[in-house]
């Protein structure tokens, strides 16, 4: 049997630990590594265009398997591409192994070709980042940052000199058994009690729910019942907590909605759980406040903590519920489910008026229509901006959708590199990139990615022609807007040039017909969807000084618009609330 060399031992180190591909683009450092997994059944290598694209990708197969993922780039510029995706692989707690290949190992040091230092360019995005300078360290530095990248939710970065890859492993390496898996955590029983008699004493409690919801929604439920709770959410609870739940009360955050906001101030207890809900200016600063997360460093970094409970929400929950005196009186609850839909029923004639008529199209009503044409089960990809407000309003959560997004990081042009993703993971399963022109534009380059590969993604792009969440961001500071306009081709045009599905929609009339025609192609398509760019309305009452970037001081909505199928739901649970 012949010898292995450090690249093959790399390649089956992570295949054992489940990686199944390998995103990025070739290049001469990386080529032993390349060549390796030519020579495997166990990993296919996926070419993109772009490495940013290879990091995007790699973070969404985390996010929705909580499974490792792996990209790649090579020596200089290659892996420095990859910097933004894996910010936002780490900040969205993805598991991702990025290789960053490297100069030879003698020339380190010395201003070579195309030199960077990635063991340290890499740091402040990843949980372990370290330099293989000889193979005597392998397996166990990858073996360590594998173990990092799971154990703690995040990015590991190894570097890997192309000389040092393509030199015979170790004789007689020790491996060990991998963590592919993370545990549960639950919170000492200290900590139950003393939340358990926070609650008993409360009259009033609000849940605030985040991505750390995520398995947990029938515990949630179970306790919202006990308490009589209103529930909200932040953008990235929204797939995990909305649907069939009596309880909601809507968003809460610069695309906020409905009663949260209100829920989260008038009660006397506020529990957040599993959510690092980074804008303080929308969470209350007199009341009484606990925090239940499973990352300790997240608990009382956005707010004054009464309690700090480090736990998984789901068995934090499974420990709590039963120690809680159940509450007979649902007086708060119900003002709140009725404060909720009134609200919604205030912001949906902004939708409701003209938009079946109305030209440029309304992007409320192309979001709306996309909700209801999309599969029960689709993956939606949203873009950074005015994408993101129209998937928290106007996406439905079922429970078998998933709404992924560049949600903590901001980052724009994510929506397509995320779709790659999340399309390899199954081909069957309809993927939908919500993209905006200025997003989709950055990386298009990766569209031929999926003629490529036969990925059928659907991009349905809101082309406005603008940087809309730019333009909003200088209105309500009180500056013209300046630098936004995008002058943009004909995008179908395109799509169709490069070997995919492409229409053009300029009528709302046009619209629905143009999706079904998108999700019956079997290959990647693109919707092109003319928006109007001034579909926003700002309240008077939102002044400059208010504003400082996405955080709101007074204000409890921004954005005037409509809601979509949420004051469906809302009326709905009103038929809870008893009838004086």
């Amino acid at each position: 049997m012949a010898k292995q060399n450090v690249a093959e031992q790399f390649v089956d180190l992570l295949a054992r630990a489940g990686v199944r591909r390998l995103y990025g683009v070739v290049g001469d450092s990386l080529n032993p590594v390349v060549d390796a997994v030519r020579r495997t059944r166990s990993i296919d290598w996926i070419q993109v265009r772009h490495e940013e694209v290879a990091a995007f990708a790699a973070g969404a197969e985390a996010q929705l398997t909580a499974r490792l993922a792996a990209c790649a780039g090579s020596c200089g510029p290659g892996n420095l591409h990859l910097i933004n995706g894996l910010y936002d692989a780490h900040r969205s707690m993805a598991p991702v192994l990025a290789l960053a290949s490297h100069i030879p190992s003698s020339e380190i040091g010395t201003g070579y070709f195309q030199e960077t230092h990635p063991d340290q360019l890499f740091r402040e995005c990843s949980h372990y980042c370290e330099l293989i300078s000889s193979p005597q360290q392998m397996p166990r530095v990858l073996q360590t940052a594998i173990q990092h990248a799971v154990g703690r939710g995040g990015v590991s970065v190894v570097a890997l000199p192309g000389d040092v890859a393509a030199r015979p492993a170790p004789e007689r390496a020790e491996e060990h058994a991998l963590v592919t898996s993370r545990p549960t955590v639950r919170p000492g029983d200290a900590e139950i009690d003393e939340l358990a008699r926070m609650v008993d004493e409360a009259r009033r409690v609000t849940l605030f729910c985040g991505s750390g919801t995520a398995g947990a929604h029938r515990e949630v439920m179970a306790f919202a019942e006990r308490v009589k709770a209103p529930v909200g959410h932040a953008l990235r609870g929204k797939e995990h907590i909305q649907y069939d739940n009596p309880y909601d009360v809507g968003m809460s955050g610069l695309l906020g909605y409905g009663a949260a906001y209100d829920a989260t101030h008038e009660c006397d207890l506020l529990i957040l759980l599993g959510t690092d809900f980074p804008y303080g200016a929308f969470l209350p600063d007199d009341v009484r406040t606990v925090q239940v997360d499973v990352r300790p460093e997240h608990l009382g970094r956005r707010s004054k903590l009464d309690l700090a409970v480090w736990g998984d929400v789901r068995e934090t929950l499974r420990c709590l519920t039963p120690k809680v005196r159940p509450k007979k009186n649902r007086a708060f609850l119900d003002r709140m489910l009725k404060k909720h839909a009134e609200a919604l029923e205030g912001v949906v004639r902004a939708y409701t008026r003209k938009v079946e008529r109305h030209v440029p199209i309304h992007p409320e009503y192309v979001a709306s229509v996309l909700d209801e044409e999309a599969a029960a089960d689709a993956v939606f990809t949203v873009d950074t901006g005015m994408c993101n407000v129209w998937a928290a309003r106007y996406l439905t959560p079922n429970g078998r959708r998933r709404v992924i997004g560049s949600f903590t990081h901001g980052s724009m042009a994510n929506a397509l590199p995320q779709a790659i993703g999340a399309q390899f993971l199954d081909r069957r399963r309809q993927v939908v990139s919500m993209s905006g022109d200025g997003g989709f534009t950055m990386l298009m380059g990766d569209f031929l990615t999926l003629v490529q590969y036969e990925l059928p993604v659907k991009v349905v792009l809101f082309n406005n022609s603008s940087l809309g969440m730019v333009e909003l961001e200088m209105l309500v500071a009180g500056l013209h807007s300046y630098g936004t306009e995008n002058h943009n081709p004909d995008f179908a045009a395109i799509a169709t040039a490069a070997g995919a599905f492409g229409v053009r929609v300029e009528k709302p009339k046009q619209l629905r017909g143009a999706l079904r025609a998108a999700f019956k192609h079997r290959g990647p398509a693109l919707v092109d969807v003319v928006t109007d760019p001034n579909a926003l309305s700002i309240p008077p009452k939102i002044k400059a000084e208010m504003v400082t970037g996405f955080a709101l001081s007074a204000s409890k909505m921004v954005l005037d618009g409509g809601v979509g199928k949420m004051v469906q739901m809302a009326r709905s649970n009103l038929r809870n609330v008893p009838r004086p």
